[in-house]
């Protein structure tokens, strides 16, 4: 693997980056930062005298999607981070993609133009009226070539249907729905309506002093347009069907691991939350994160997970002073590759973590400033937890909590991956001879 394009730049808080995703194609990579900027990256055409130059990514459009608000009934700054971003399908020439901050869910479109209509009747060049006394012809328009411009427009603003935080959205695979997830609320949105949403999960209770889980992320189903799952802050993954009732409080499908008593402790409940679910691209399976952890579950088998993978355990000794600093209630997402056969997830000190579900091999690599020459290689990366320490191997005390890496994507059929540590995007690649 090596390095294509990287974000250089001081550390302000805005330029954090809060999400990344590839469109259906894989050729356009969006991110969006706590500045409420979407960026979209371009992958760059193959041509004849520059063969290697294919898989490059470059900014293709920059917009200000969010802007910070303010609530004045319940006096509370609304933020304009950018929590997710989907893509719709391509349809035509333009790219459509959903962002969302806190509250609101924009639809935007990216179209380009690299023509203008000249010679009118009734104006001038400059688009000033003209004197009808003077027009003594008449002039036929005319399409001429100009610089590409790539223009972001908001086509629909989504918003006033939460009441708490946005944590995830997710298209249907009829590609006229989509829902939006808070943390005890899903709602069902048409595409084209903004005014009105369904809401098909509430959990809720009457009183809020029996409250005892948040939803933490829901996904819909890759192909089944009538499924889909949401994850909850007590380790439980629900799986739902829309055709059961309007009302989806009762799942189809529970899938929860029973806890060791032996491993009990203080932290077992906010370690066992889940930060993120995915289908597979089949789905046939869910991938969970946890704190620990990133499992595979068969949606045909409730009782256990298929597979557990270990991404850090060497912090279990650490869980105290992570409490301390807050680290612990970090949200790291997980992806799997186009063919489902490896999993990808982000630790600290800037490290990421690949599963392969084939092979059981696994590998820490490290996306930093250090190795981040265009074409370099990748070295894997090891932590030591005992005294003795080799030397290419790291001590889990060295370890940076501050440098994490919470948001990753795969290219949807080749092995392309971006990486979002802090304000950088990495881009890496498999080698290319």
């Amino acid at each position: 693997m090596h390095l294509l394009e990287e974000d250089q730049g001081r550390c302000v808080k805005a330029d954090i980056i809060s999400t990344v995703e590839f469109n259906p194609t894989g050729e356009l990579l969006a991110t969006g930062d706590k500045g409420g900027r979407v960026v979209v990256f371009q992958r760059e055409q193959e041509s004849k005298n520059q063969p290697h130059r294919r898989g490059e990514y470059n900014v293709y459009s920059t917009f200000q999607s969010h802007e910070p608000e303010f609530d004045y009934l319940k006096s509370l700054e609304i933020e304009e981070k950018i929590n997710k971003i989907r893509w719709l399908p391509q349809q035509n020439a333009a790219y459509f993609l959903l962002s969302t901050n806190d509250k609101t869910v924009k639809l935007w479109k990216i179209s380009e133009r690299d023509k203008r209509p000249e010679g009118y009747n009734l104006k001038d060049e400059e688009g000033r009226i003209r004197d009808p006394t003077t027009i003594t012809t008449l002039r036929v328009p005319v399409l001429r070539p100009m610089d590409l411009m790539v223009k972001a427009t908001p086509r629909r603003i989504f918003s006033n249907a939460h009441t708490y935080h946005i944590n995830s959205i997710s298209v249907n695979s009829d590609y006229e729905t989509y829902m939006s997830t808070d943390d005890l609320r899903i709602n069902l949105w048409n595409l084209e309506i903004t005014n009105r949403s369904f809401n098909i999960v509430d959990i809720k209770p009457a009183n809020m002093e029996e409250l005892t889980e948040v939803i933490t992320a829901a996904e819909f189903h890759p192909n089944q347009c009538n499924t889909f799952v949401y994850s909850s802050s007590k380790g439980s993954i629900r799986l739902c069907d829309m055709r059961t009732s309007a009302l989806c409080d009762n799942h189809s499908k529970l899938f929860e691991e029973p806890e060791d008593p032996s491993n009990r402790s203080f932290f077992s409940e906010i370690i066992s939350s889940i930060s993120d679910v995915k289908f597979s691209h089949s789905g046939r399976y869910l991938m969970t994160r946890d704190y620990l952890t990133v499992k595979v579950w068969d949606i045909n088998m409730e009782s256990k997970p298929l597979e557990t993978y270990q991404v850090h355990d060497y912090l279990r000794s650490k869980l105290c002073s992570l409490y301390e600093n807050d680290c612990i209630f970090d949200k790291f997402e997980c992806v799997w590759n186009g063919t489902d056969s490896v999993l990808m997830t982000g630790s600290y000190n800037n490290f990421f973590r690949m599963f392969d579900r084939n092979t059981k091999r696994d590998v820490t690599l490290e996306a930093s400033r250090e190795n981040s020459k265009p074409r370099a290689i990748l070295k894997p990366r090891k932590v030591c937890i005992g005294g003795k320490r080799r030397k290419d191997e790291i001590s889990v005390d060295s370890l940076d909590f501050s440098k994490k890496i919470l948001h990753t994507a795969w290219h949807p059929n080749e092995n392309i991956i971006a990486v979002a540590a802090t304000n950088n995007l990495y881009i890496f690649q498999d080698k290319v001879n």
